[in-house]
């Protein structure tokens, strides 16, 4: 009897280790793998990425960020992993691939983010933002001589598909652990310069990061609390002058409001994004395209709430319009 109790014990400790290894196993496979490239979607490039993660894991689901970033623009690969990570669970990988220097000698790195998602990318600036926010817990070097679609040696050309898509597949299903992907780094990256948002005096400095592309809106990475702390209240009017890098593009005034339907057609307006950051716009038409303003590091943006004694100069844009 005492044998057949202990026995019976003995099953259910070993059932239930079995049940909590099971249920581990299948979280740590259960991660998404998001895709983010330059690529666009005029050939076969992004069914190929998808086809080897694929091949990996038919289990793995599979998704796409976007693949409409422009050519070689590092820049706006790192504001949209920036801008959608918090938006995914802790083990999703995210494999972004904008990689001008494929083939050299630039790093293929895994990062891991202090929230504990993954972005497999190459070692060019593309971790940038992430670094500042939430931060970076560890780095490993890709070993392609383990990480590294088979038989795709003599492709120089294509590491997005042979290197970045079957090392994310092989991170998301559970295939391997991130500490499998390769020797650990330091987590110092390559860096890409730009204008982090501050407040002085009561002039609020930032970069446009991106457009609202479709919309021609300028988005700005001066958050709201900071406005908030300064006193900045709905409906004060602002002054904003935007530069490319030294050169001054717009300066004008502009009501703070909280839509669009705020002002009249064409008019400007100032308002705060989705992503809760100062933002510019043209109630429907491109504040883009009539200004010609674009995004990236080198474009600065100083905004202050406007004085009653305020006037706009002869030389202001929107003095003009």
């Amino acid at each position: 009897m005492v044998k057949i109790v202990i026995q019976s014990r003995f099953s259910g400790w070993y059932s239930l280790l079995v049940a909590l290894f099971l249920a581990f196993s299948a979280q740590a496979q259960s991660g998404a793998l998001v895709f983010q490239t330059d690529f666009g979607l005029k050939d076969g490039a992004v069914a190929a990425m998808k086809g080897v993660a694929f091949g990996v894991s038919p289990q793995l689901k599979q998704f796409d960020l976007t693949h409409e970033i422009p050519a070689y623009n590092i820049w706006e690969a790192a504001y949209r992993l920036e801008q959608t990570y918090a938006y995914w669970p802790a083990g999703t990988v995210f494999v972004s691939v904008v990689d001008p220097g494929v083939g050299s000698d630039r790093r293929s790195v895994v990062a891991k983010l202090k929230t504990g998602q993954f972005v497999v990318t190459p070692d060019n600036g593309t971790l940038s933002l992430l670094e500042e926010n939430p931060g970076i817990e560890a780095i490993c070097l890709i070993d392609e001589q383990r990480n590294r679609l088979p038989g795709s040696g003599d492709s120089y050309t294509f590491h997005g598909r042979d290197v970045y898509a079957y090392t994310g597949a092989r991170l998301a299903s559970g295939t391997i652990q991130f500490e499998e992907v390769g020797p650990p780094q330091r987590t110092d990256i390559v860096r890409i310069p730009y204008t982090k948002a501050a407040v002085s005096q009561g002039v609020f400095s930032g970069t446009i990061p991106v457009l609202d592309i479709q919309y021609g809106n300028l988005w700005t990475n001066i958050p709201f609390s900071q406005l908030q702390q300064a006193g900045i209240r709905y409906n004060d009017r602002l002054v904003v002058d935007i530069y490319d890098n030294q050169k001054k593009i717009f300066s004008g005034s502009m009501p703070f409001v909280t839509t669009f339907s705020a002002v009249k057609e064409g008019q400007p307006l100032a308002y705060i994004n989705s992503l809760l950051q100062l933002s510019f716009a043209l109630n429907q038409a491109s504040f883009a395209t009539k200004h010609h303003i674009g995004s990236g590091g080198n474009w600065r943006v100083q905004v202050q709430k406007q004085r009653t004694d305020h006037s706009r100069t002869k030389d202001s844009p929107a003095a003009r319009d």
